[in-house]
């Protein structure tokens, strides 16, 4: 589903973000990805949505390669890739409903179809009550719920999250990776990037380690999963 072969990315400062890369992600695999601040997690995941373009090497998502996309085809491509932030990146003068509604609005989605779809994410993620409040009255959990509702709207193949549970306490963490579990249970491929080892090692799931832009050998494991 996902497959990075030699991939480096290069900036302009002369920063070398990834190196080399070179990983595949099957289809309805849920992985982690780990390192320190600046191994290159958030920059792997950009290269995926095509928010940035590889210095070298060659991203592939479905069996589609990023590279052969031109301007035009990149928003379809990220219809088919749910991501899901930190900071949840809500709209917080509009209603949880909106919020949701945002990707089908911009996808040009009919009304009812918009309807339909917004209520059946929030059910999903416990949240369906709360369609007409403003996402600023909800707590730092239900936010995040937000944001995976808006991510999995669009029925993506792909589910990205970049420190989802970063500002949340282990409870919480625990429910919404619950959540991610559950999407990948029914077919959704999910990569989550995490500073959060703790968490990982609860979870019964391959983990890849980055550091300074590489793999770590040898520490490209499944965490166990506790009682």
């Amino acid at each position: 589903m996902i497959q990075f072969d030699n991939v480096s990315k290069r900036y302009s400062s002369g920063h070398e973000a990834l190196n080399r890369l070179s990983f595949q992600v099957r289809r309805d695999e849920m992985v982690f990805l780990t390192g320190h601040s600046g191994a290159g997690k958030s920059t792997l995941l950009k290269l995926i949505m095509l928010m940035e373009r590889p210095s070298a090497g060659q991203v592939l998502v479905n069996g589609q390669n990023l590279k052969k996309l031109g301007r035009r085809q990149i928003p379809y491509h990220r219809r088919r890739v749910g991501v899901v932030f930190q900071n949840h990146q809500l709209l917080f003068d509009r209603t949880v409903f909106d919020n949701v509604a945002l990707p089908l609005l911009i996808a040009g989605y009919h009304p009812r179809d918009v309807g339909r779809r917004v209520r059946a994410a929030l059910d999903k993620v416990g949240l369906l009550k709360r369609e007409k409040q403003s996402p600023i009255n909800l707590s730092g959990g239900e936010q995040q719920r937000v944001g995976i509702a808006r991510a999995v709207v669009n029925k993506p193949l792909v589910l990205l999250a970049d420190e989802p549970t970063g500002n949340l306490d282990p409870e919480l963490s625990a429910e919404i990776m619950l959540l991610f579990k559950q999407f990948n249970q029914v077919g959704v491929t999910v990569l989550i990037a995490t500073h959060d080892l703790a968490l990982v090692a609860r979870m019964p799931n391959r983990m890849m380690a980055l550091r300074d832009g590489q793999l770590v050998p040898g520490h490209e494991q499944s965490g166990v999963a506790l009682g």
